[in-house]
């Protein structure tokens, strides 16, 4: 399994982004996307999660209102869709899975602080920067 994030790019405060975290050779029913960003000098950060299937959501504080998790299942695919971006949005932005073996159906949120060893598969990142 690989997951690949792409669509980090520099943007201007207040614009706008999507990133994509696709998944290769991926076969699982019961699993969560979450998108992580860490910011030079700063702990990862757990910012948006998306349970698949199901598509219910979960964001933390910093991006609530602005961002949107969104998945396209056939593709095997989730979006992170970030509006008005502010420059503490600079970061590499990370996508990671969580399979639910078993077909537990845990919180969302709490997803947002588990460890990173937690997560079965992480991507390689993808870097985003604002500009004021």
């Amino acid at each position: 399994v690989q997951l690949v994030e792409s669509g980090g790019a520099s943007v201007q405060a207040g614009g706008s982004l999507t990133l994509s975290c696709a998944a290769s050779d991926f076969r699982f029913d019961n699993y969560a996307i979450a998108w992580f960003r860490q910011a030079p000098g700063k702990e990862r950060e757990g910012i948006s999660v998306i349970r698949v299937p199901g598509g219910d959501t979960a964001y933390a504080d910093s991006v609530k209102g602005r961002f949107t998790i969104s998945s396209d299942r056939a593709k095997n695919t989730v979006f992170l869709h970030m509006n008005s971006l502010k420059p503490e949005d600079t970061a590499d932005y990370y996508c990671a899975c969580l399979l639910f073996l078993g077909g537990g159906r845990p919180d969302l949120q709490p997803i947002l602080s588990r460890h990173s060893a937690e997560f079965d598969f992480w991507g390689q990142g993808t870097q985003v920067t604002v500009s004021s």
